[in-house]
């Protein structure tokens, strides 16, 4: 249980410690650390470091691996293969890492929380505006920690009772390191924890409103901050994934009719995925070619030479695309890959083809600053939650479709019908975002792989067979991850409560 209660990072994100009773090496005091607005704001930043990194790599990749989208390579050396040929087990260490990342960020952002508090209340009326703001961020940030738990490690909404006992996340809200096993929580219940979430994005929204009264630069595309417009996105996301369809709808209907952001065009999406930048871009976290580098597309590409992939897009997901559909030439590319000495031609999935700017050399190192809110995605959780309360879907559909598809004709999409296109354009425009496991958990579905590859049938020879026809059913317990061995190992309050199946 060390993991929920695990050391804080206090100036720059680096873990020091694992043992609760002693401060870590070179780490601030926490009791005399914080005295003035610069220690705050130098504490602060980690959250925006916990955002990028919780926005990207692996944090993305390895629950859209799982599902049906790609096939692994023979080539690919057994990366993520685990996830990707189904053999979760409650031992595996990348799930493990990403349950107590979790759980370390929400420990960093309960003390900066804390440390929020117990500032203001000796500050000026203008340092208190900005440290509403800092406290906002940090209630965000831990929101999205315990959401990514949630969306994970426990069953969905719709599945289970949400009233009934350990259905939920461990919630801890206090910095309080401790070796005293009797304090380590059990985990509450589904409802609880969903509520938990939604009063801290609560939070996070009036403290940046707040702000922005001041501060009218904050609300803009491709900002490296957060703004009441993402939180607002964050809050449509987490409804709709509950099935909370009328907030859904509310929230990401006022992100699209603020005005502050729009869809882009045609001729510029392939950029916005090269360059980073886009009218419709809420929320782009810093990074430099000297700070913050992180690969996405190096679980699909491997070492990034063009002659090597360990992941490949599935037939099906290839032909969710027709010719006139720009994302089709902006998500993949023809690499000449070399599969165990043969050359044989693949379309390689490249949404993250490498920024030029985070280039530290004159060779492409495939790094791309992290999108996690996009206004596309409003256009589809709004569409989903109209078609989800029989109102019409058509005008959202419409909106985001004439953006994506040379030559589009207006159609109106009947609301009994229409969550089949729905599905089938948040496969194709969100992939590789890591949404998939999510949205199939939502809908209740399961999904079979199918091994062939008729665009090359040379590539069927070197398609993993323990994956290459993989199925879950809808109610497979593998759409839900493990709480890690290790966890229910160290703390005797979880003793009964590991998710079903494991």
């Amino acid at each position: 249980m060390k993991k929920v209660y695990i050391s804080l990072m206090l100036m720059l994100g680096l873990l020091c410690s694992c043992d609760m009773d002693k401060a870590p090496y070179g780490s601030l005091d926490e009791t005399t650390a914080i005295q003035n607005m610069n220690d705050l704001a130098r504490l602060r930043n980690g959250a925006y470091t916990r955002l990028r990194g919780m926005t990207a790599g692996t944090w993305v990749t390895y629950s859209d691996i799982q599902m049906d989208q790609y096939h692994g390579l023979t080539t690919n050396g057994n990366r993520v293969g685990v996830i990707s040929n189904g053999l979760i087990t409650s031992s595996q260490e990348d799930i493990e890492g990403f349950f107590s990342s979790c759980y370390s960020v929400i420990a960093n952002m309960n003390y900066l929380i804390e440390q929020c508090d117990k500032l203001a209340a000796t500050m000026e009326e203008a340092d208190q505006i900005t440290i509403a703001r800092y406290k906002a961020e940090a209630c965000f940030t831990r929101a999205y920690a315990y959401f990514y738990l949630i969306d994970h490690f426990c069953q969905p909404y719709a599945k289970v009772d949400p009233t009934a006992a350990h259905t939920g996340v461990q919630i801890v809200t206090k910095y309080e390191p401790t070796g005293d096993l009797s304090k380590y929580p059990d985990r509450s219940t589904l409802a609880d924890s969903y509520t938990f979430v939604e009063n801290d994005l609560a939070t996070a929204y009036n403290g940046l409103k707040a702000y922005e009264a001041t501060d009218n630069t904050l609300a803009s595309p491709n900002s490296s901050y957060l703004s009441s417009y993402v939180v607002a996105a964050m809050q449509a996301r987490v409804a709709l994934t509950k099935g909370d369809f009328t907030t859904a709808k509310k929230k990401a209907d006022e992100v699209i009719e603020s005005g502050k952001y729009a869809l882009t065009e045609i001729a510029d999406y392939a950029k916005m995925w090269t360059n980073d930048e886009g009218t419709e871009v809420l929320f782009r976290p810093f990074m430099s070619n000297v700070e913050g580098l992180i690969s996405t597309n190096d679980a699909y590409t491997s070492d990034k030479a063009e002659e090597h992939a360990d992941y490949i897009a599935t037939y099906a997901t290839l032909s969710l695309y027709d010719d006139n559909d720009v994302r089709f030439d902006s998500f993949f590319k023809v690499w000449t890959l070399d599969l165990e000495g043969n050359k044989i031609d693949s379309y390689v999935f490249l949404k993250y083809p490498g920024n030029p700017a985070l280039r530290t050399s004159a060779d492409n190192n495939y790094m791309n600053m992290t999108k996690p809110f996009r206004l596309s995605e409003m256009y589809l959780v709004a569409a989903e939650a109209a078609a989800m309360t029989n109102v019409d879907p058509s005008p959202y559909l419409n909106a985001l479709m004439a953006k994506r598809i040379t030559g589009y004709a207006e159609t109106v999409y009947p609301t009994a019908t229409a969550m089949s296109t729905i599905k089938a354009e948040r496969q194709r425009e969100l992939l590789g975002e890591g949404f998939r496991m999510s949205d199939l958990r939502r809908w209740n579905e399961g999904f079979k792989r199918d091994g062939a590859h008729p665009e090359n049938p040379a590539l069927e020879d070197f398609i993993v067979a323990a994956g290459a026809n993989l199925g879950y059913n809808p109610d497979d317990y593998r759409f839900t991850w493990p709480i890690p061995k290790t966890e229910m190992d160290s703390n005797p309050n979880l003793a009964g409560q590991q998710n079903p199946g494991y």
